[in-house]
């Protein structure tokens, strides 16, 4: 391989929040949705050009900023933008919060399929919404959507928007086209909003293909929209940076609004010619980085089926984050993720931390050198042999 995952690189005591936020130095961090990768060489070189320049003014969004977009998905997903259709934004979560503040009112409803990425929670209890869940079907050890639910639960008059996890965090599924079709549907007949954040979907693995929602709404007579960003993708979460889609220029109009008046439109100029450089010259290195995710994945497949034969671990199908089924343990997630931070010094996230259908289940990052992978893992089996 051209790039080296298996280098290990310190991250103690440069204010990393995955790596600096333990009180005891000895914890191995394999958490929060952070990667021990440097990012692709070709960013780095950007950005060291970029500081070389020694003037850090205010700053336009690039010329290509939009095009690299463009082509990114066209290439990468067989997707057309309009680069209209593309409105930048500083971070995802504040694309995320814009959109609900833009289109909700106090009050009212929104659906989440949990278990589900946490800040989706925080979002919609920020902006005074009601959560509404639809959980997903967890049966012979795989997902799959609740539909007759989800039916119920878009059909009252105060459910007025869906946001997805497409592809899904934490259980790792990546939704068929036919899926999607019959969200679309419902929410069509529903006048429900969809937003799809797609934070992930550059990470799906072989044999699955990444659909975006946007390209199945444009056949229903639906709002869509859907939030993007290279941050995941080539380890950027600390240069935030991301946009959202729309095929409705208005849609994007009412949000830009929104974000303005939050004062919150400029992305970091560093941040924009990290997705650029990401988008224009980071295919390789991305390339590359699957190989090394599905093999960490391989090796904790085999590792549990020989050591932990009680975990059940979840078909990966997109992310570097790993579904662990626990429930054989007869305690709750929180108590063991507690019990594995000071017994083990191991820290992962505990099932419930996604919605109260993560019960009995845990998120371990395996984004890191193999080394490091089976040392996390050697702290899981000391865990378990003592129970």
């Amino acid at each position: 391989m051209k790039y080296n995952f298996d280098e290990i690189i310190s991250r103690k005591n440069t204010d990393s929040v995955k790596w600096d936020l333990a009180e005891d130095a000895e914890v191995l961090p394999m958490w929060v949705a952070d990667m021990d990768f440097k990012t692709a060489p070709e960013i780095i070189e950007t950005l060291s050009e970029k500081i070389a320049h020694g003037v850090f003014g205010y700053g336009n969004i690039p010329e290509n900023f939009h095009q690299s977009i463009i082509d990114w998905w066209q290439d990468y997903h067989q997707f057309t933008i309009q680069k209209d259709c593309l409105l930048p934004v500083p971070g995802m979560i504040l694309s995320l919060s814009a959109i609900v503040r833009t289109f909700l009112k106090p009050g009212e409803n929104i659906i989440l399929q949990t278990p589900v990425y946490n800040h989706f929670f925080t979002i919609i209890e920020s902006c005074s919404c009601n959560l509404i869940e639809n959980n997903l079907i967890y049966k012979n050890g795989n997902y799959e959507i609740d539909f007759d639910d989800l039916e119920i639960k878009a059909s009252d008059s105060k459910t007025k928007m869906l946001l997805i996890s497409n592809p899904h965090n934490p259980v790792g599924r990546v939704w068929t086209r036919s899926e999607l079709e019959k969200i679309a549907e419902i929410c069509s007949e529903h006048q429900v909003i969809v937003v799809s954040d797609e934070i992930h979907a550059d990470l799906v693995f072989e044999n699955h293909q990444h659909i975006p929602f946007a390209s199945i709404a444009a056949d229903y007579h639906l709002v869509s929209i859907t939030c993007g960003s290279p941050c995941k993708t080539f380890n950027l979460s600390g240069l935030s940076i991301s946009y959202i889609i729309s095929q409705d220029k208005n849609i994007l109009n009412q949000i830009y609004k929104t974000l303005e008046f939050q004062e919150t439109i400029y992305p970091n100029p560093m941040a924009a010619d990290a997705l650029i450089a990401a988008y224009t010259k980071g295919r390789n290195w991305l390339d590359e980085l699957k190989l090394y995710l599905w093999e960490n994945y391989q090796f904790l497949l085999k590792f549990c089926a020989e050591y932990l034969p009680e975990i059940k671990v979840i078909p990966l199908q997109a992310t570097y984050l790993v579904w662990l089924d626990v429930s054989f343990l007869s305690q709750e997630s929180d108590e063991i993720s507690k019990l594995l931070l000071i017994e083990e010094k191991l820290w992962v996230n505990s099932g419930t931390m996604y919605g109260r259908a993560g019960e009995g289940f845990l998120r371990i990052n395996i984004a890191c050198p193999r080394e490091i992978l089976i040392q996390g893992l050697q702290k899981l089996e000391n865990f378990y042999l003592k129970r």
